[in-house]
């Protein structure tokens, strides 16, 4: 006796998925770019004036470290997916860039700096679309 399973294909992602992923994966991109070249070249007193919390002058080795991962962050997020090559990448990026998030969040209201908090609550989602859609849904076939 066999047992009769019903797999049901998954159907290719449809154009709005694929615009709103590749809309989404350049806002990323531009984004952790722009705070990673921040948080790489800014002094770090600036910042701490600039976003009105003192971490980046209490752990400046923090403040380059992450500055270095949304760079990589915002690269692998685009670039490996437009070039095709090592597209799995993406996924990758878009997992450390949500873990980033996590983090970041939790650092922030460990500290009380609640005001910081609406930005990684916006990335976080964001960042989830593109590890869910690339990763699941409408991955990018490599080269």
């Amino acid at each position: 006796m066999q047992a009769n399973t019903v797999s049901t294909p998954i159907q290719p992602a449809g154009k709005v998925l694929q615009l709103s992923l590749w809309s989404v994966q350049t806002l990323m991109f531009a984004a952790f770019i722009l705070f990673g070249f921040q948080k790489l070249f800014m002094p770090a007193e600036a910042l701490a004036a600039m976003w009105q919390t003192q971490w980046p002058a209490e752990y400046p080795t923090l403040l380059r470290l992450t500055g270095l991962i949304d760079v990589a962050g915002g690269i692998g997020i685009l670039l490996p997916a437009l070039t095709r090559i090592q597209p799995r990448l993406t996924v990758l990026a878009a997992l450390g860039c949500t873990i980033l998030q996590i983090c970041a969040i939790i650092f922030h209201a460990m500290r009380g700096e609640f005001a910081a908090l609406p930005l990684n609550f916006i990335l976080l989602p964001l960042v989830a679309f593109i590890l869910w859609g690339r990763g699941k849904r409408a991955p990018v076939a490599p080269r």
